[in-house]
């Protein structure tokens, strides 16, 4: 079967719509309307070019069919404010963390935890936080809940968790290891079991074996910097990061340094590469080469490293309400959200607060087109860009 051509889901979150868009002409074949998306758990890549997120303000996970007539195939109820979304390998269960959503605070500890073959749900009770998780499969699947102060990788068996009885009853972990306190970045190897989790002394790494989690070595970062953000590359046994260092203080975020991390799993090397001071966080994998965004006062640019670690810098338009000095990148600013897809050489930048999305060949990195959408796009949006059989669902974790 020929694949389809990519499409791309955008989400403005904050005025609550999401627009399915054609690769590179910018043609809207779909729109959904009063769907606030969760920014924070993201878009989850399923198989057969589904997709998964979460409707922060009706509380359901939705199951899209970019490619089919009817965008929504499933909703399904789940607590929120949603903080972190993943599935097992097959795509069959999925857990949905909460968090703190607009609040100052944790307060939440309730996951859910769904069938989607069955439909069955369930909420259990089990740590105040904003737990990142990662699903294991193997037939019978374990959840894994990374917990911070005190930082710890929660092993609970999904048929357990979605057996519970209602009330949301509290739920104790099968295993336990301990982890740093500072944990924040979660992923998986579905064809190891392995889960990884980024602590500020590196990557901790476990093994399942049974119902239980085998610690492994830490990966260091190589770098005084370290990762905040942690995904598997579904194209090789590559893990990605993006090292921040620096002063702690946000207000100085123009002086963050920025650097590429890669960790080849198979042959345990670590690369890294300079991208330049300010805010770069998130990052998208298309075919042949890996996308970032950084945001500075003296310039925006899309960055594009190809598989010899090369980087091409492609200067982006500047954004109104965009970052400035002596503020935080975080509070009441205009941010970008980047998108590709494994199986293609386009990459998407939006710029946030201008509705306007950059489509980018990254074989030569000159800009195909530059679509106009009648939302803004406040903070940046969301964005996922996909193939039907781009092999995305190779990373079973949100982003």
């Amino acid at each position: 079967m020929t694949d389809a051509p990519p499409l791309l889901l955008v989400s403005d979150h904050m005025e609550g719509s999401v627009h399915r868009v054609t690769v590179p002409d910018g043609t809207e074949t779909g729109r959904l309307t009063g769907r606030h998306l969760s920014e924070h758990a993201g878009f989850l890549a399923l198989p057969d070019g589904r997709v998964a997120c979460v409707d922060d303000r009706r509380g359901e996970l939705l199951v899209l069919d970019p490619f089919g007539d009817e965008m929504v195939e499933t909703a399904i109820p789940v607590a929120v404010p949603a903080e972190h979304l993943a599935c097992d390998p097959s795509g069959r269960w999925v857990a949905v963390t909460t968090g703190l959503g607009k609040n100052g605070e944790p307060w939440s500890d309730l996951l859910t935890v769904v069938d989607r073959t069955t439909g069955d749900a369930a909420r259990v009770r089990t740590r105040v936080g904003e737990p990142g998780v990662t699903v294991l499969g193997n037939g019978d699947p374990l959840i894994v809940l990374r917990h911070r102060e005190p930082g710890a990788l929660a092993a609970h068996r999904f048929a357990d968790l979605l057996s519970a009885p209602p009330g949301c009853p509290a739920v104790t972990p099968h295993t336990c290891l301990r982890l740093p306190d500072d944990g924040h970045g979660d992923a998986q190897a579905p064809y190891s079991a392995q889960v990884f989790a980024a602590t500020g002394e590196g990557v901790h790494r476990a093994r399942r074996a049974g119902d239980a989690l085998v610690p492994e070595p830490v990966i260091p970062w190589g770098s005084p910097a370290r990762g905040w953000y942690l995904r598997l590359d579904p194209r090789r046994p590559v893990l990605w990061s993006t090292l921040r260092g620096g002063a702690v203080n946000p207000l100085r975020w123009p002086e963050w340094t920025n650097q590429a991390w890669r960790h080849d799993l198979e042959t345990d090397r670590t690369t890294l590469t300079e991208l330049g001071p300010g805010l770069v966080f998130r990052l998208a994998l298309a075919r042949h080469h890996t996308a970032f965004t950084r945001i500075h006062p003296d310039g925006d640019e899309l960055i594009l490293l190809d598989a010899d670690g090369t980087a091409r810098r492609v200067p982006l338009p500047a954004m109104d309400g965009a970052p400035r000095r002596g503020g935080t990148p975080w509070e009441g600013v205009q941010r970008r959200a980047v998108a590709a897809s494994p199986g293609s050489d386009w990459v998407a930048v939006t710029r946030g607060g201008h509705g306007e999305i950059h489509v980018f060949d990254a074989r030569t990195g000159s800009e195909a087109a530059r679509l106009k959408l009648d939302t803004p796009l406040r903070h940046g949006g969301h964005a996922m860009l996909r193939t039907r059989t781009d092999g995305a669902e190779g990373d079973p974790v949100g982003r």
